[in-house]
């Protein structure tokens, strides 16, 4: 049972059927199905198949915003934007840079960082470096988060680091990732981690803050 409902909820977010997804996501929750579970093995994968998809002769756009929606459906069940939360943690600034006006899997980042009582300053979408440096200088966070769905970013995304140190900031951590950037490498991209998942960039932070490495 258990299995059957997770793989209808992969299928309607892949469908872009909103209203499907929310519905079998509060079945998931009344049957006391852990939201990272849901995260894990419903969004994350039916978002690994969209991501497989993104291909030149395969990119369809509605189909990304379609699932888009109906992701983001689900994570305001899952995170309500009303649900009390203390930001206790450090500050994260998260963007998608100039270039890519593709902004889910931003907000996917920036709803589970904010669930886990991190302070997180949005960029938005389609935003300039300088502005992502001048938000960092103000703002003094642990780390930035970079998310991309086009290849075209990678060269704005390379340039970050060096931006951060010339501003005397290259403490601050840079995370990176999206359909187009989980492609690449760290030391390709010139930044600390390339994140799978949004969780992978959780768990990342929380070793920093934990004095982990």
């Amino acid at each position: 049972m258990y299995a059957t409902t997770m793989d209808a909820l992969v299928q309607a977010l892949l469908d872009g059927d909103q209203a499907q997804a929310i519905s079998t996501t509060k079945h998931l929750l009344a049957a006391e199905v852990a939201i990272g579970q849901i995260l894990a093995e419903g969004v994350e994968v039916a978002m690994a198949q969209l991501d497989a998809k993104c291909t030149i002769e395969q990119f369809n756009l509605l189909e990304i915003m379609l699932c888009g929606r109906a992701v983001m459906g689900i994570m305001k069940e899952l995170y309500p934007p009303d649900m009390p939360v203390q930001p206790t943690k450090a500050a994260v600034v998260v963007a998608t840079l100039e270039g890519d006006v593709h902004d889910l899997g931003k907000n996917i980042l920036k709803m589970v960082l904010t669930a886990s009582s991190y302070r997180v300053v949005d960029c938005g979408k389609d935003c300039p470096v300088e502005r992502l440096i001048d938000t960092v200088e103000r703002e003094r966070p642990l780390a930035v988060g970079i998310s991309g769905l086009l290849t075209t970013v990678m060269p704005q995304v390379r340039r970050v680091r060096q931006r951060l140190a010339e501003r005397g900031l290259s403490y601050v951590k840079v995370m990176a990732g999206g359909a187009a950037l989980k492609q690449a490498t760290a030391e390709n991209l010139n930044v600390d981690l390339v994140a799978q998942s949004a969780f992978d960039g959780l768990h990342y932070l929380e070793q920093i803050v934990g004095g982990g490495t």
